[in-house]
């Protein structure tokens, strides 16, 4: 009975064709409290390892190597590591989880969600870095985008699949005004990510400006300043997957990123742990050049029909115009609006500096009253900044010049037309309306 039972038990093993496979495990040679270097293990970047075990293990990505040793950097928060502890493979290099499954929730860095609402189901998968486009299936701008700001509806008018970002130093706006683009964009899909910002901003923008039917139609991927480096950076690309697959379906989807230079600064601490020379402002070449890989993968799709309208607020340091992340998102963007801190103290918000401000699609999407009046409002803010002193001192004299007295004329105008209430939304077509009906005579 016994032999026979053996017998089939083996017969059975055969007939599953059963293959083991071994189990790959390295050492932790050293660790300095974020780069860690690992003997014995050969793996591509990307994939995420288990440092120790039980409840001491901690998880990190490979992300890179160095005289035989694997470069890996610390996912989470510090713990009691011992040299020589397990290090051992458990996920590939990067898929994000996508679909509708995704809508009105709130996933971190690594895609786990961070809302209680439980597990996602259902999700599909795709690439963290994206897939391989054609250039040529990106699809002109050609459609007006209604973001309810007055001042970016009339004078820097955005189109779906443009990308355009928001440019000034810090506490001069940009969050409110991206609150105030998220309740009134016209999207199907809209995906945010909170890389880097602090972590009561993520509370306050779900609770104040992602609200009500906007909620149910957003995914929120949300990864605060004192998450790894490598989250930050896996949050951004993460929440550019989750929009490329929205956009494969045939979407419109409106991507927010805040912020752009948050993930820079993710790539500048990886670039000088792994040895790379710091350039401008202390910047490594691979930090500035992975911007483009991420802003080029938003756009409009011509085999989809879908697109991705991506808004991207980045951080000028000190208020400098040129630094180095402003100046390569600037190179690489389909225009930008500047944020004046001038402008915000003497109370216009939002405080858009319509002078440095550009959309390089308005002229393809806006009719040519539309575009007439936008020039003529430019011009008058122009003349009258030029001679803001002399008027401001009494040394101009009212009839001297016409083109002064107009921009004195209009320039309260100018500022009612830039200033709106954070709560107020001003579609296209009455911005439109407004612009022309006081700048449309030139």
């Amino acid at each position: 009975m016994l032999n026979r039972f053996v017998a089939d038990y083996l017969d059975g093993l055969a007939a599953a064709d059963f293959a083991p496979t071994p189990r790959v495990a390295g050492r932790l040679a050293s660790y300095d409290g974020l780069l860690m270097e690992a003997t014995g293990l050969s793996l591509p970047v990307g994939t995420v390892c288990a440092i120790g075990s039980g409840a001491e293990r901690v998880e990190a990505e490979v992300i890179g190597f160095r005289a035989g040793r694997t470069l890996l950097m610390n996912l989470g928060g510090s713990t009691a590591l011992l040299p020589n502890a397990p290090v051992r493979p458990i996920g590939p290099p990067g898929e994000a989880e996508v679909g509708h499954a995704l809508l009105g929730r709130v996933i971190d860095g690594a895609g786990k969600p961070i809302d209680g609402m439980g597990p996602i189901r259902g999700a599909g998968r795709w690439p963290l870095a994206g897939k391989a486009g054609n250039p040529l299936d990106r699809g002109r701008v050609l459609k007006p985008m209604d973001v309810g700001v007055r001042a970016i509806n009339g004078l820097l008018t955005i189109g779906q699949g443009q990308r355009i970002g928001i440019m000034a130093g810090s506490g001069v706006g940009k969050s409110v005004l991206l609150g105030m683009i998220v309740r009134a964009a016209q999207a199907d899909v809209i995906v945010i990510g909170l890389i880097g910002e602090r972590s009561r901003e993520v509370a306050d923008f779900l609770e104040t400006k992602v609200a009500g039917e906007a909620r149910k139609r957003a995914v929120v991927v949300a990864v605060p300043a004192n998450h790894s480096p490598v989250l930050r950076i896996r949050g951004a690309l993460r929440a550019t997957a989750i929009a490329e697959a929205f956009r494969a379906e045939g979407k419109n989807v409106l991507l927010i990123m805040d912020s752009l230079t948050r993930v820079a600064h993710a790539g500048r601490e990886i670039g000088l742990a792994l040895g790379e020379p710091a350039s401008a402002r202390g910047y490594p070449p691979s930090a500035i050049a992975m911007l483009p890989n991420i802003i080029e993968r938003a756009g409009a799709s011509v085999s989809s029909g879908g697109s991705i309208t991506a808004i991207y607020t980045v951080l000028a340091d000190g208020d400098d115009g040129n630094d180095p992340v402003v100046d390569s998102a600037r190179s690489i963007l389909d225009g930008h609006i500047v944020l004046s801190r001038q402008m915000a103290e003497r109370g216009v918000y939002p405080a858009i500096d319509v002078g440095p401000s550009v959309s390089r699609v308005m002229t393809d999407i806006a009719d040519k009253p539309h575009q007439l009046a936008a020039r003529v409002l430019r011009r008058h803010l122009a003349t009258y900044e030029e001679n803001r002193d002399l008027v401001l001192m009494g040394a101009y004299r009212a009839g001297a010049d016409p083109a002064i007295d107009a921009a004195i004329t209009y320039h309260s105008a100018i500022l009612e037309f830039i200033r709106q209430e954070p709560d107020q939304i001003v579609p296209m077509a009455e911005s439109i309306a407004e612009l022309t009906g006081v700048f449309g005579d030139g």
